[in-house]
């Protein structure tokens, strides 16, 4: 007997676009791409719209002396040579520094305390609540949550100041005192950021190996060795994206200085974002202020590439 093998007829190819009319494509295909490039489209002009038109904008201003009311004139790189005789500005940007050092370690360092208290073995109900409660604060705009503060740090009636009293302590001018100012813009601004960065930690507890735990524990590590050797390693991911974009906001903090001391007294709770409006609007000097936006665009860049360049030495990608 001789056997034959079944004869099977292969499928009809995927029309290619370019099978029987090189260079066109099908209308399926052509549909597909005017799909992709609708779906697309909001998202590439606005980008080009509010992100690299303002940036080109900014980068030919900052090359000009222009105060709205006339023509731009070229003065070639005069702004950025200003820059290094403006005392204000230095000032700014020491305060700006220290804003983002302050964010960087308390919104992220209360974040990961209040994740890690969440995560532990809680009724449901009482974890939601918790969620809720630290979360709640980022869902309020940042105005009214420093009019409320604005309230509370008021040197004879704020209610801080009555429970440092109560306590023997003696009232803190905390809007009014060059010190004070920029501790209480950093206490608004952890107050307010820290919901977000718990949920994105909580998030990554959550997904944290328990048999990985569990193993340890049985090995003889304790509750620290096993967070210090297992739980940050794993959460690393988004340890990195927590503090990215903490320094990110943090180099654009604003409207929380405006409502508590407006920058002051003088220039001590002053940033940079906010001389850069003052120079623009106030002074109308929008080529110096475009100046000083082009080197705060480009710190801000230096300082993510660098965190990416060194991602790969802390952060866990298994």
């Amino acid at each position: 007997m001789t056997l034959t093998a079944p004869q099977t007829q292969l499928p009809p190819a995927p029309p290619s676009g370019r099978g029987g009319h090189p260079g066109r494509l099908t209308a399926t295909r052509r549909r597909e791409a005017l799909t992709g490039y609708l779906f697309t489209a909001p998202t590439i002009i606005g980008f080009l719209v509010f992100v690299l038109g303002p940036l080109v904008a900014a980068i030919y201003l900052s090359l000009t002396k222009y105060n709205i009311l006339t023509a731009p004139k070229f003065v070639g790189f005069e702004n950025y040579a200003r820059m290094f005789r403006d005392e204000r500005l230095a000032t700014t940007y020491g305060n700006t520094v220290l804003y983002v050092g302050a964010a960087v370690v308390l919104i992220n360092g209360f974040a990961l305390l209040f994740a890690v208290l969440i995560n532990q073995r809680l009724p449901r109900v009482l974890t939601y609540v918790f969620r809720s409660a630290y979360f709640f604060p980022y869902l309020v705009a940042l105005v009214y949550v420093s009019i409320i503060w604005q309230a509370l740090f008021q040197k004879d009636t704020g209610i801080l100041n009555y429970y440092i009293a109560a306590l023997g302590g003696e009232r803190i001018d905390w809007l009014n005192s060059s010190e004070f100012s920029k501790v209480s813009v950093i206490i608004v601004d952890t107050w307010r950021n820290v919901g977000f960065a718990m949920l994105i930690f909580v998030a990554a507890l959550q997904e944290v190996p328990k048999d990985m735990v569990e193993a340890a524990r049985m090995d003889g590590a304790n509750e620290w060795q096993v967070f210090r050797r297992i739980v940050l390693p794993m959460i690393s991911q988004a340890t990195f994206f927590n503090i990215t974009i903490t320094i990110i906001g943090a180099f654009q903090i604003y409207e929380s200085i405006i409502v508590l001391t407006r920058g002051g007294p003088g220039d001590a709770s002053r940033s940079v974002v906010m001389y850069i409006a003052e120079v623009a609007f106030n002074k109308f000097d929008m080529g110096y202020a475009s100046a000083i936006a082009v080197t705060l665009f480009l710190i801000i860049m230096l300082v993510t590439l660098v965190q990416f360049r060194l991602r790969k030495s802390w952060v866990n990608n298994e």
